[in-house]
């Protein structure tokens, strides 16, 4: 029976481990840049920080400067606006704050500003959130905290099926791979929404299992050749996998990019986050989770069993 054609051919080695000393700093700069973008630049939607959110869509082209100078002048606080699409689809998303008492009046304050300064632009209302303060506020704390226990969940499933000494490993991937979406996001100034936090958890997911592929095959080379260094047995184990890896992330990756660039404002956010995830989880399966497991077993050697000496026999 032939063997099927793999797109990575088995005569390919490649040195992984030799890679790490320049992707191991990378790695280090990318994530401590992705948090300070956390707590600096990053936008919440009206889900996290309370709010006023309209969608509107105008026939005619618009202009954001005057969009935006008119709502000022109009004297609401808190305003951003930002364009959902091509700015030929003239449809754009508006932000603003108040107090949580006045939140409703403030959404029909800011439909009515806008059918009298832009009457003859065809102005149509599409989406009205309403989010208080306080609730925005709990919202994203449980966002945060259900990506802190999914790591939890995950670190623990790794120590029962593999090793304790190689959940660490997988948790310093995930971690990293959450940071980064993050930081994009910040950077980007994308809004960080509810959608935001179901798509980092897909990616959670989908992340864990590439690693999982890959310390099962680690541990199946422990057991085959044990003679050889940890070290090894990885970079085995990783160019073994490569065209799996290469296959399920590429078919992802194409399939959330196109979702991406054409599935329109209403999944943007979200498959975005999964097209990043797609990116950089795969990385950090190789890049990330790998050399942390090199580095517990440097501080952390596994020891070898004793052999116990013989007792000795009388005459």
């Amino acid at each position: 029976m032939a063997k099927m054609r793999e797109i990575i051919p088995d005569s390919v080695k490649l040195d992984f481990i030799g890679m790490y000393k320049f992707t191991v700093p990378v790695s280090i700069i990318a994530v401590v840049l992705s948090i300070i973008g956390l707590f600096t630049m990053m936008t919440y939607g009206v889900d996290f920080r309370g709010g006023v959110e309209i969608q509107v869509k105008f026939e005619e082209r618009i202009d954001l400067g005057d969009l935006r100078a008119s709502l000022t002048q109009a004297g609401f606080e808190g305003v951003s606006v930002q364009t959902l699409g091509a700015l030929e689809d003239s449809e754009v998303l508006i932000n603003a704050q108040g107090d949580e008492t006045e939140l409703n009046q403030i959404a029909q304050d800011v439909e009515r500003s806008l059918r009298a300064d832009f009457e003859g632009m065809g102005v149509e209302i599409r989406k009205v959130d309403i989010v208080g303060p306080r609730a925005g506020q709990r919202l994203r704390i449980s966002g945060f905290q259900a990506m802190f226990w999914a790591l939890i969940a995950i670190m623990k499933y790794i120590s029962l099926r593999f090793d304790f000494r190689f959940a660490p490993g997988a948790i310093v991937s995930l971690f990293h791979d959450v940071a980064i979406i993050l930081g994009i996001y910040a950077l980007t100034g994308t809004q960080f929404t509810l959608q935001t936090v179901a798509a980092i958890l897909a990616v959670i997911g989908y992340s864990v299992n590439d690693t999982v592929v890959i310390f099962d095959r680690v541990r199946e080379h422990q057991g085959l050749y044990p003679h050889l260094t940890l070290g090894e047995q990885i970079n085995n184990a990783v160019n073994e996998t490569l065209s799996r890896t290469v296959l399920t992330s590429g078919t992802t990756l194409f399939i959330s990019t196109a979702l991406l660039l054409m599935g329109g404002p209403a999944i943007y956010d979200f498959f975005l986050a999964i097209t990043i995830g797609a990116v950089v989880g795969t990385y950090s399966s190789v890049f990330v989770a790998a050399p942390v497991i090199l580095l517990i077993d440097k501080i952390w050697p596994k020891g070898e069993p004793v052999e116990e000496e013989p007792l000795p026999t009388g005459p």
